[in-house]
């Protein structure tokens, strides 16, 4: 038996004419009674309808590009240590660790950093979020081999989370965020 669908002018027509009432009128009700039966569906079908009409949506969540499952600062932190992780695993034709395994490293063992050991959570990093964001603030492959040659010369990355491209390599007293 096949879906009954209010047709959209139906709809629109449906609005205009209970919006020209009170909210508690009887007239209401026996409009959307007529209504329901004249297109063989429930009152419940056609409030949902006109509940669905009404709303609107949004195009992205507020929240877009934000971490939810950690702080952003925390989040930045430990997306610094797997793509050093990364760099630092890289054999001489680039193969590397992946995230997945990086991520297990940090959440097993830990690793041991200026600030002593670091360890993260038990499975509050997943490895498509983690993937993500690397690439979002940049500590994607290219960004990181940079970042490793330039504290090689001297030179220290300023990273700039939130920014549309890689992070640039200047003369900067930070190499990676800090521990949260």
């Amino acid at each position: 038996m096949p879906k009954k669908q209010l047709v959209a002018e139906a709809l629109i027509d449906l609005h205009r004419r209970l919006s020209a009432l009170p909210s508690r009128s009887h007239d209401r009700r026996m409009i959307m009674q007529e209504t329901a039966n004249l297109y063989g569906l429930s009152e419940q079908t056609l409030y949902r309808a006109l509940a669905e009409r009404a709303r609107p949506r949004a195009l992205r969540r507020s929240d877009r590009g934000t971490p939810r499952v950690l702080p952003q600062d925390k989040m930045e932190y430990y997306c610094a240590l797997i793509a050093a992780i990364k760099v630092r695993t890289a054999n001489k034709k680039g193969r590397h660790l992946s995230t997945g395994e990086a991520i297990r490293l940090i959440e097993e063992f830990g690793v041991e950093t200026r600030d002593g050991l670091t360890k993260a959570p038990k499975s509050m990093l997943k490895k498509t979020t983690v993937n993500r964001y690397l690439r979002q603030w940049g500590f994607d492959r290219e960004s990181a081999s940079a970042l490793l040659r330039a504290n090689q010369n001297g030179a220290r990355l300023a990273v700039t989370p939130g920014s549309r491209c890689p992070a640039s390599i200047t003369r900067s007293t930070r190499t990676w965020p800090a521990k949260p």
